[in-house]
């Protein structure tokens, strides 16, 4: 079992990181691409100074949710997510659901396998649900434009991160509790930084590990 999981995983690192250099390549030359054969290259001291205006936050959002995904997702999972995107709204929350329907847990082999099956098949239905969205754009659009639906379509993704924290929270209320005040209160007091969420995993997942490593040693000094 060992040596057929470890071959799996050499063989998905392979192909994971074949995959995500191309992509790379095709994330970062398209846009070059097509402004040199239409002839509308940007300004690049302008993107210069842009990129270093707002790739330190993103950099530094990038390897927060590195460290804090991959042991979630496993190899396979991770490369699916990473290369596919939108992991809070749709992979994460997936994964999470899948390990949970099937009782696995992180670090595990079942783990992996669970976790790219499930953001393998996200994958599949987002692109899915993507070609009918185009189709059915023009037909829909009075109603996804319905000032009465409008609030629902506002607090979807709190609505479904509130449903799947509180399981958690539940489980684990005193490491839960003071990042989730912290947060709160920082939001409320700084407004502006609701928009970099991803950012503020890392404050939030270090207070939430310190509270857990704190909680531990009293446990074992009550021993």
């Amino acid at each position: 079992m060992n040596n057929t999981f470890e071959s799996y995983n050499a063989r998905t690192h392979r192909i994971g990181r074949a995959v995500c250099a191309l992509c790379l390549i095709l994330f970062l030359g398209a846009p070059f691409l097509m402004g040199a054969v239409l002839g509308g290259m940007p300004d690049m001291s302008a993107f210069g100074r842009a990129v270093l205006a707002v790739g330190p936050v993103w950099i530094i959002s990038s390897v927060a949710e590195y460290l804090i995904y991959t042991p979630m997702l496993g190899a396979g999972g991770g490369y699916l997510a990473f290369i596919t995107g939108n992991l809070i709204n749709m992979k994460i929350p997936c994964a999470i659901n899948a390990r949970d329907m099937v009782g696995a847990k992180s670090g595990t082999p079942e783990n992996e396998i669970i976790s790219t099956l499930s953001i393998a098949t996200s994958s599949l239905v987002t692109i899915l649900v993507l070609a009918l969205g185009v189709v059915l754009l023009l037909p829909l659009q009075p109603v996804l434009q319905s000032p009465a639906l409008q609030p629902a379509f506002d607090n979807v993704v709190p609505a479904l991160f509130g449903a799947m924290a509180y399981k958690y929270f539940r489980g684990n209320v005193k490491v839960a509790v003071l990042p989730v005040v912290a947060m709160c209160l920082l939001f409320i007091f700084v407004p502006s930084l609701s928009s970099a969420t991803s950012f503020m995993i890392l404050p939030s997942g270090a207070i939430a590990i310190a509270m857990a490593y704190v909680l531990h040693k009293k446990g074992a000094k009550a021993q």
